[in-house]
């Protein structure tokens, strides 16, 4: 530029306003950056790309005229997540959050699978929020199972269940008793409830208490799951092995989710002995000859009562059809399970029923929880086991085993069984 221009513009630039020479070395500072961070000063530079994605050989890849997306990712992150604790109620925690209680109640009568009332310390719920909305609602149990509840425009909530597959993988903890079976299989990373479900399975095989000696081996095959790289939680005994004092006890897990000895023989009584995961006290016992207290009259009492608190989780005691679901002035609202053509439960007084008459219910299904419906003098569950239609004590009449493997289904359950023998073999 020729000496004599640059000094008219300089002396143009002096008699400028101080206001007006400040914006304008900002616009040329702007267009300075611009210029410097254009795309094509920088197509020689590296990208990143989005997992999954390859970089292209020209430079249309790195120039779009499609508006900017966001992404899933951005979308998916919940407004609030709130971990549950002992002592926690989801109104109390929709009010902490400020929502109100007429969405928690729309929450609840969408929730068809009972999700919010297997709730347990250490699970997550998810919330999404537009002002004072719950637009979206989630309960996490882990990486493989959450359920999903999304606003609807009438203002109630659809419910979707959502089970992730996965990957399975095996591992096989083997050992020998020192002092108990729990405390021997604690120290290999059992769970409580693994050994829990193994004790289960031998129960009527072993004396834990007096059989077992110190130094017995012991095996386990274990499948756990993992989505995306990490655990669940979730994970299934697929092999079991105890030789005490030279006798094998063999238990393998079979494809309808029960276990059974290496000839095929089930190790499952075909009923629980109790209605209730918890034993409650026994209010009123099964009697036939049970005189009225105060007509001195005898009137058998068919049942067995449990003295549980309106709102505890009934189970059907074992595999079964629903039969009946109906209210009674006296039972109050009750449900009939037929087991095949000689066994029957009736559970009585209840507050609600997760069945419908014609239901298939498997063995430890939640099927209603308990109430005080009916003619009572107190929240209880009348419980009724029957053989023929006639009535027996439930607490102490001879309960049979589940069904053994079926003879179609033989050559696959011994396939397994020789797999499943291999894997502990070759474990040291």
């Amino acid at each position: 530029m020729p000496l004599k221009k640059f000094k008219q513009i300089l002396s143009r630039w002096r008699q400028l306003p101080k206001r007006h020479q400040r914006i304008l070395l900002s616009l040329i500072v702007i267009v300075i950056a611009v210029i410097c961070w254009s795309p094509s000063s920088n197509l020689s530079g590296e990208v990143a790309l989005p997992h999954g994605q390859q970089a292209g050989n020209s430079s249309d890849d790195f120039v779009s005229d499609s508006p900017e997306i966001k992404p899933v990712s951005d979308v998916q992150i919940p407004d609030n997540e709130y971990t549950i604790v002992a002592g926690d109620t989801l109104s109390g925690i929709f009010q902490k959050l400020g929502l109100s209680q007429t969405q928690m109640r729309n929450i609840l009568e969408s929730d068809q699978t009972q999700a919010l009332d297997t709730l347990n310390p250490g699970d997550k719920l998810r919330f999404w929020r537009n002002k004072d909305k719950l637009t979206r609602f989630q309960v996490y149990f882990n990486p493989g199972y959450y359920v999903d509840f999304n606003l609807l425009e009438d203002g109630s909530y659809d419910s979707k269940v959502v089970r992730l597959e996965g990957v399975w993988k095996q591992h096989v903890v083997s050992g020998e008793i020192h002092g108990s079976l729990y405390l021997s299989a604690r120290k290999l990373g059992l769970t409580p409830a693994q050994i829990e479900q193994i004790g289960q399975m031998f129960k009527d095989k072993i004396n834990f208490s007096r059989e077992l000696r110190s130094g017995d081996p012991f095996k386990v095959v274990i499948e756990d799951q993992f989505v995306k790289g990490q655990p669940t939680g979730e994970s299934n005994l697929l092999a079991v092995q105890i030789i005490n004092q030279g006798r094998h006890f063999n238990a393998f897990l079979f494809d309808n989710g029960k276990y059974f000895d290496e000839k095929g023989q089930s190790l499952t009584r075909a009923f629980l002995r109790y209605p209730t995961r918890r034993h409650y006290r026994i209010s009123s016992p099964f009697n036939l000859h049970r005189r009225h207290p105060v007509t001195g009259r005898i009137m058998p009492h068919y049942g067995t009562d449990f003295a549980c608190p309106v709102g505890t989780k009934i189970l059907a005691t074992g595999d079964g059809i629903v039969t009946r679901v109906i209210h009674h002035p006296y039972a109050g609202l009750y449900i009939v399970i037929r087991h095949g053509s000689t066994y029957m439960t009736r559970y009585l007084h209840l507050s609600k029923s997760y069945v419908h008459r014609g239901e298939p219910v498997k063995r430890g299904q939640v099927i209603a929880l308990s109430g005080a419906s009916g003619r009572v003098t107190g929240p209880h569950l009348h419980y009724e086991f029957r053989i023929n239609n006639r009535p027996v004590n439930p607490m102490s009449t001879k309960i049979p085993m589940a069904a053994a493997v079926s003879r179609k289904d033989m050559p696959k359950f011994k396939q397994e069984v020789h797999k499943l023998l291999t894997v502990m073999d070759k474990s040291p």
